[in-house]
């Protein structure tokens, strides 16, 4: 444990932080996976909205700082590859 008074709240600062980041982490990673499920069900009309919804959250959070931003557009572009391939197969 630290010694010094900024010190400790240095410690409390980052505890805060780094739950909200998991929480944003958590919803953003809720959405991919429901995204997912929805292509892989081929449900057109909720996938096209999940990811939206998801890309949306992925931006956000790359521009807080809680994930970077070429990882929120790595997952933004793999997920609309999906979709892609999903719309390709469906006609």
């Amino acid at each position: 444990m630290a010694n010094l008074k900024s010190s400790k709240k240095d410690i409390i600062a980052s505890r805060h932080r780094r739950l909200r980041n998991l929480n944003w982490k958590s919803r953003a990673k809720t959405v991919i996976r429901k995204a997912r499920a929805a292509v892989s069900a081929s449900e057109a009309r909720a996938a096209q909205d999940l990811t939206r919804q998801a890309s949306r959250l992925l931006d956000k959070a790359a521009a807080k700082g809680i994930i970077h931003r070429r990882q929120a557009a790595r997952r933004k572009s793999r997920l609309a590859q999906r979709l892609a391939k999903m719309s390709l197969a469906s006609q």
